[in-house]
């Protein structure tokens, strides 16, 4: 029979023994006398003492498409079928701050998320469900501070005190400059909104996570996972720097900062991935910061399996890799999970897909005994010797970016940007090549053997859409409109927090474009480098 050739190396390329011992790990910089138990710095074992013992992680899918009468109905679903946490997505025009009936929003209204333009679609987005009693996700970036505004709004025309409002908005506009391009304004102006969003919700809305430090969008654009660490950790240290230079002390917004990761298809590599950033950023605040609070130094991350992995060709064996995935974030001690359907390679999960992704999640926490022991791989040879390359390969990135002027700099020369191009890229050929074996795509080929559609989109939405819009336009009070843009326009122009003006604006009746159309004008836009 003929040998098996096996990797050598990781996905990013580290080294991997054949047989670990104790003699491999002593290479690294692993400490002789093992990390410090779970819950103790600096948290390579994981932030809480019992972890999965003591709770869960949150079980948070990710869902928003067509209307948010449509979305409703799916997060209700999801709900009542045991999931513990929302996360929404929005479509292509909400993200860029335009509203439906934009020329510019044509044909992407209510397609990859949930068209949100107005208060009143917020409303209905949430209609039902207790705003004081669930955490909400929100994945948005340059208009962060709007949709966050809006979410305020409505929890205030619940009746829902703002004190005890719990969720995140992504609000990390770094990444979208560097991998994913859904920006609008210049880096300086996008830095002065995450700011301002720092300080009012230290202020008024404390349980609120202010920054979802995304290293997801960074993997899925081609990065490796040591890049994938050091990239989103460079930029958490970034936001700190820059909330520290308006006013704020480490201990008023670190301890809500929050991160969020892909899993892919390395499975220990993955594992020990976690574990290194854990450590790494421990070491990174406190360095830098000196907190005195140890949630500062703490971080906390949610996962989304890799999209990127699925495949159109038997889109069955998506499951099985979405399993695994999930698997590995749960070992590597996440504190919230999105498993992604195994229809999403061909279109929009329907509600059996998103079913079946959800209870991957609880057969995972329910039926297999890892939740019931913390950190069931510690003393691995082979996590413990990936976890100490990938904490001082990322390490080695972030003081190359540094030397460089920066994360700001950087970014503005296309240093990141030609990074991941690179991976990408190599990623391509190993897989062309079949140095990274694919089932379904470069081995184990069948014929016949996709789905012939995922969930369709009613074309009729995004007429509706526009034509609720247009009658929202009509019934409001556009003299008040007017006077609270005005007010918004005073506000953008000098330094003063934007949250309060954008609330009352939004709550006026303005709308999502109109509010965001000001601080185009105010702030301008700006281009990427490409990094090519």
């Amino acid at each position: 029979m003929k040998k098996r050739s096996s990797r050598s190396t990781t996905r990013s390329g580290l080294p991997r023994n054949d047989v670990p011992t104790k003699a491999t790990l002593a290479d690294t910089n692993y400490p002789e006398q093992g990390h410090p138990l779970p819950g103790n710095p600096p948290y390579t074992r994981g932030i809480h003492t019992g972890m999965y013992k003591d709770r869960l992680w949150t079980m948070r899918q990710y869902a928003g498409f067509s209307t948010a009468r449509e979305t409703n109905e799916r997060f209700k679903l999801l709900l009542n079928s045991g999931q513990t946490g929302l996360s929404v997505a929005f479509d292509l025009p909400t993200q860029l701050g335009l509203d439906s009936d934009d020329e510019d929003s044509l044909g992407e209204v209510g397609k990859v998320g949930v068209p949100i333009d107005t208060l009143e679609d917020m409303e209905v987005l949430f209609s039902d469900i207790d705003l004081g009693k669930v955490s909400t996700s929100m994945t948005i970036n340059a208009p962060a501070t709007t949709l966050l505004a809006l979410y305020v709004a409505t929890a205030d025309k619940q009746g829902v005190a703002r004190e005890s409002l719990r969720g995140t908005v992504q609000n990390d506009i770094l990444k979208e400059y560097i991998a994913r391009g859904l920006y609008i304004y210049p880096p300086k102006e996008s830095i002065r909104l995450t700011t301002d969003l720092f300080e009012w919700c230290n202020a008024n809305i404390p349980k609120w996570n202010t920054i979802s430090v995304s290293g997801y969008h960074i993997r899925e654009a081609g990065s490796t996972a040591v890049e994938e660490v050091a990239l989103t950790l460079a930029n958490g240290i970034f936001y700190a720097e820059e909330a520290v230079k308006s006013g704020l002390e480490i201990d008023d917004f670190a301890p809500r900062m929050s991160f969020f990761f892909g899993c892919h298809n390395d499975f220990f590599e993955e594992i020990s991935k976690f574990r290194a950033a854990r450590e790494l950023w421990y070491e990174l605040v406190n360095e830098r910061f000196e907190p005195k609070n140890p949630k500062s130094s703490q971080l906390r991350f949610h996962t989304q399996t890799a999209g990127v992995t699925l495949t159109a060709q038997q889109p069955m064996n998506n499951a099985v890799r979405v399993s695994y995935q999930a698997l590995s974030a749960v070992l590597g001690g996440t504190q919230s999970l999105h498993t992604n359907s195994y229809d999403e390679a061909i279109g929009l999960p329907t509600n059996d897909s998103v079913k079946i992704a959800l209870r991957t999640q609880q057969i995972i926490a329910n039926e297999t005994g890892v939740s019931d022991v913390v950190d069931p791989l510690a003393g691995s040879y082979h996590v413990e010797e990936l976890t100490s390359l990938i904490r001082e390969n990322a390490r080695k990135l972030i003081n190359e970016i540094e030397q460089k002027g920066g994360v700001l700099d950087c970014l503005k020369i296309g240093l990141q940007q030609k990074m991941i191009h690179e991976s990408a890229w190599k990623e391509i050929k190993d897989i062309e090549e079949k140095n990274i074996l694919v089932v379904g795509v470069n081995c184990n080929i069948e014929d016949d053997e996709q789905l012939k559609s995922g969930m369709k989109i009613n074309s009729e939405n995004e007429k509706k859409q526009i034509k609720k819009l247009e009658n929202y336009k009509l019934n409001r009070d556009g003299n008040l409109v007017s006077h609270k843009l005005q007010e918004l326009r005073e506000i953008c122009q000098g330094t003063d927090n934007i949250m309060p003006t954008l609330i009352e604006t939004l709550k006026s009746g303005a709308t999502v474009g109109e509010v965001n159309g000001i601080m185009r004008e105010e702030f301008g836009t700006w281009v990427s480098p490409s990094g090519v």
